[in-house]
């Protein structure tokens, strides 16, 4: 484990509160920001004497950890309220959690600054995703009850739901995300659920996805397991406030705000990393 100061102890929690209130004011893609606060805000990027490329891993690996854990706390919650259909989140997962894996290894052998550079433009894409974002209803408009009346093999497309997966685990392991932006359009392509079904049970897949990834990274000893923990307490007290204060704010404006946010520091992540597209070129 790295050798922080009792300063950047507290700032991994306020970090973490940033991700937990980001997360709770807009929804999906506020965890994107995980890597950067770690690494610019929390200042794991300054570190003297370190290795940019273990860093820049260990942050995705310690991130994907708090993510990872701060989702299974999160689908615990939506499977009180009745929105988690967990046979469909396991058909999903499955085939994600190799992916994952391998997206994970693939990530640990690409440098750092080069994983980071296009960790930017993936943010980007989530931005632009985010600020033409509309809220959608809850209830599928082809369910008018919100339930699907096929059995289980009918309503999942195995087709479908494999490689699809598979795909989005392999990119949350590569950047060490959640996925859920991925994720949930990937159920209600491939399932027959309605849209609030498919939100809380992504959240089965963001959770075994991140922990699936922040184990390869463990094993590679490139995770900070205390880093992890900071970031969940201090990203389930943001989640709870983000939640309270959004349901009396325009969401739309917050989505655009939020976008514009992680452009600005999508462009810095590049910049601070543009050295590894030089050097391949």
């Amino acid at each position: 484990m790295l050798e922080l100061t009792v300063l950047q102890y507290v700032l991994s929690i306020i970090a973490g509160f940033l991700v937990g209130f980001s997360l709770g004011l807009i929804g999906g893609g506020g965890s994107i920001l995980a890597i950067p606060l770690l690494l610019y805000f929390v200042g794991l990027a300054y570190l003297p004497g370190v290795s940019k490329n273990y860093i820049d891993h260990l942050v995705i690996g310690t991130t994907a950890l708090a993510v990872g854990l701060n989702a299974y706390i999160n689908a615990f919650i939506h499977w009180k309220k009745g929105n988690v259909r967990i046979l469909e989140g396991i058909f999903f997962t499955l085939p994600g959690i190799l992916g994952t894996y391998v997206g994970a290894r693939v990530g640990l052998i690409v440098h750092g600054g080069l994983l980071l550079f296009l960790f930017g433009i993936l943010m980007i894409v989530i931005a632009v995703m985010v600020f033409r974002g509309k809220d959608r209803p809850a209830i599928s408009k082809t369910y008018p009850n919100g339930e699907p009346t096929k059995g289980l093999l009918q309503r999942v497309k195995l087709q479908r739901i494999i490689p699809i997966g598979f795909l989005v685990g392999f990119a949350s392991g590569f950047f060490g995300i959640g996925g859920g932006f991925l994720i949930v359009p990937g159920l209600l392509f491939s399932t027959g659920i309605c849209m609030i079904k498919a939100v809380g049970t992504s959240l089965i897949s963001v959770g075994t996805f991140g922990v699936t990834g922040a184990l390869t990274y463990a094993i590679a000893g490139e995770i900070d397991p205390v880093i992890s923990i900071l970031y969940l307490l201090g990203g389930i007290a943001g989640g709870y406030i983000g939640a309270k204060i959004a349901s009396s704010m325009p969401r739309g404006m917050l989505r655009k705000v939020f976008a514009i946010i992680i452009i600005a520091v999508a462009i810095y992540i590049m910049y601070q990393n543009y050295y590894a597209i030089v050097s391949i070129i």
